[in-house]
């Protein structure tokens, strides 16, 4: 144990007396030396002074964060102590050196690199794994917006899967802050990055249930999220909607759903003017009004399908006139499919609808669409199209079901929440 003593004081004043270039390979050193040790092996091996190396680490991350001298070496050195298990007096006296908001002005530095950022970020986790008392002191940093904005605007897919999972455990287990967290998710929705823009809706899936109260501003932020050309977001988003049927939004969203599928002419102009491709045009981009339609179709159908209730009440919004008027879009295919495939789900599933469809597409076109919805676009005419797109279909309430109120006053949310990491 005196040989282990002389050599850690020996290095404590190496690291007192060295230069920048020395100090960093003093820390790699130490990294390679000491990966995966606990908190008492780290001790033992540093002659009970661990405290005393540490604490210098710390003040020097702190005298050097923003100019990015050996931040890497100081933060994954900080990452192992912190890691370590039975490493909970090392966490304090990192704390007491002000190594939060240390960490999280870090991440808020345009030229940090992104591997430092995700070190910074997984040494929050571990303070966060230590428990709500910690989790608190991070929020009351301004924790939760400094990371929400680090997911949004990091160029690292790792940095954001990290800031995606910190987030969810903010939100896990913390009531006085799981609100702040999911304004936070909510915030990031409207970002430029499709990898941020699904872990966010991801992370409000787990979160939703922990705040109960859906809040009435995702409703907009969703559906814009249905212009994406981005499959994977499409997709999360189309299934995070349908759990939102559950919660006091719902009536909200199957309206705001229905109206995408009859885009405004101002804005389909607009973005035509705009240069962006027609949908027939080979190798062109389909204008994201288009995309959106489409999308709101093909959620219609998934919604139909998950309750009567929620069938009925799409009725009564119009889905049968607006998805018809979808099928009429010859300038974008896949709008006319996904409206078609959710249309014959409703006329099959209702007699009513089945009866207005008939009568107001014409025996002929309602043969051809009965036997092939998905592929009536296909050898579809422009006169076919005109009767669609000007269809006057309008089923009166109370011809589906007696009872026309709005969902969120039958349903209650779901005790459960998706899987975590």
């Amino acid at each position: 144990q005196e040989v282990a003593t002389m050599n850690v004081m020996n290095m404590l004043r190496e690291w007192d007396q060295s230069s920048k270039a020395k100090r960093s390979v003093i820390l790699r050193d130490f990294i390679n030396q000491h990966q995966k040790k606990s908190g008492p092996e780290l001790e033992f091996e540093l002659a009970q002074m661990a405290s005393l190396f540490l604490a210098r680490v710390s003040v020097w991350l702190k005298l050097t964060y923003m100019t990015g001298t050996c931040v890497t070496e100081q933060l994954e050195t900080i990452h192992l102590f912190l890691s370590a298990s039975t490493s909970h007096n090392f966490m304090i006296e990192f704390l007491e050196h002000g190594g939060i908001m240390c960490l999280l002005e870090l991440l808020g530095l345009k030229k940090a690199k992104e591997e430092d950022k995700d070190w910074a970020i997984r040494i929050l986790q571990c303070i966060a794994n230590a428990g709500t008392k910690y989790k608190e002191i991070i929020c009351e940093s301004y924790g939760i917006r400094a990371v929400a904005e680090c997911l949004a605007k990091s160029k690292s897919e790792r940095t954001q899967d990290s800031a995606r999972y910190l987030l969810q455990s903010l939100a896990d287990g913390n009531a006085r802050f799981v609100e702040q967290v999911y304004k936070g998710l909510i915030a990031v929705l409207p970002c430029t990055s499709p990898t941020a823009q699904q872990m966010a809706v991801q992370t409000l899936r787990f979160v939703q249930p922990i705040v109960k109260h859906a809040n009435p501003v995702i409703v907009e932020r969703l559906t814009n999220l249905l212009s994406t050309l981005h499959l994977e977001v499409q997709s999360a988003t189309i299934e995070f909607i349908k759990e939102l049927m559950h919660y006091n939004i719902a009536d909200d969203l199957l309206q705001a759903v229905v109206t995408l599928l009859r885009p405004n002419r101002d804005t389909s102009r607009a973005e035509q003017s705009g240069g962006v491709g027609d949908a027939g045009d080979a190798g062109s981009t389909p204008m994201p009004i288009y995309v959106q339609q489409a999308a709101a179709a093909k959620c219609i159908g998934e919604l139909a399908r998950q309750s009567d209730r929620i069938c009925d009440r799409l009725v009564y919004l119009r889905a049968v006139h607006h998805l018809m008027f979808a099928m009429g879009n010859l300038d974008h295919a896949d709008s006319q499919r996904q409206a078609s495939v959710a249309l014959e789900f409703l006329c099959r599933k209702l007699p009513i609808v089945d009866e207005h469809v008939r009568e107001a597409m014409g025996q002929a076109l309602y043969d051809q669409f009965m036997s092939n919805a998905e592929a009536l676009y296909v050898d579809m005419t422009p006169v076919q199209a005109d009767v669609l797109v000007s269809n006057k279909v309008n089923i009166p309430a109370g011809a589906v079901a007696e009872d026309t109120e709005p969902l969120h006053q039958h349903q209650h949310p779901h005790s459960s929440t998706p899987s975590s990491r």
